[in-house]
């Protein structure tokens, strides 16, 4: 029951045309109900899904699901396409959109940064293997390296190591953390300019 229900989420989205987490959703609420009418009674309680949700990070998983449903909700608004036209006309390049896509990644957890950016451009436009998702998923995943409190690893870290607040990170990590994340900013950048590609061809047919 529990593959079939995985096996039901592209079903399921391509019906409906809700987000797949929807359709993981209702695999979970079918597998519930269908467990507790399996094992009724009190003794069979172990192999209900209640009793399995007792053993993982639940709020963990609220807090992405939350996340998921905020991003949706924006999307359907236009709110995220209204940023992207925002950013488009008041933003010089989309390399810079990034870059500061990784700084606010700092304050405000990668994930919904990342959800939103997806929302924000047409895949129509930005494939999926074009530069600007290699950056922005560079930039979000690095920049939010930069203070504690910007990924759920920090958060985390600092929940279970009493030596570990925000004072100490912001001292000893967070300006290696910034060095780092501007130097590969910088490389990458500088990888894929035009400038950097007519050069290595030069030299590539001057050698040949």
């Amino acid at each position: 029951a529990g593959m079939g229900s995985l096996l039901m989420v592209p079903i399921f989205h391509t019906i409906t045309g809700l987000p797949p987490y929807m359709g993981m959703l209702a695999g979970l609420g079918f597998l519930w109900l269908l467990t507790d009418a399996l094992h009724f009674g009190e003794d069979r309680d172990h192999l209900k899904v209640s009793s399995a949700l007792k053993e993982i990070d639940n709020e963990g998983v609220l807090f992405f699901l939350g996340i998921l449903l905020a991003v949706a909700a924006l999307n359907e608004a236009g709110l995220l396409k209204e940023i992207a036209f925002w950013l488009d006309a008041n933003v010089p390049s989309e390399q810079v959109v990034a870059g500061i896509i990784g700084f606010a990644s700092a304050l405000v957890d990668n994930v919904p940064l990342v959800a939103a950016t997806q929302g924000m451009y047409d895949l129509s436009v930005h494939p999926a293997d074009s530069p600007l998702w290699q950056l922005i998923a560079y930039c979000a995943g690095t920049g939010g390296s930069m203070l504690i409190i910007g990924s759920s690893a920090g958060v985390a870290f600092m929940g279970l190591s009493e030596g570990a607040t925000f004072g100490w990170y912001a001292k000893t990590v967070a300006p290696w953390a910034l060095l780092g994340y501007l130097s590969g900013l910088a490389t990458y950048i500088m990888t894929h300019a035009e400038v950097v590609d007519t050069v290595v061809q030069q030299v590539a047919d001057t050698v040949l």
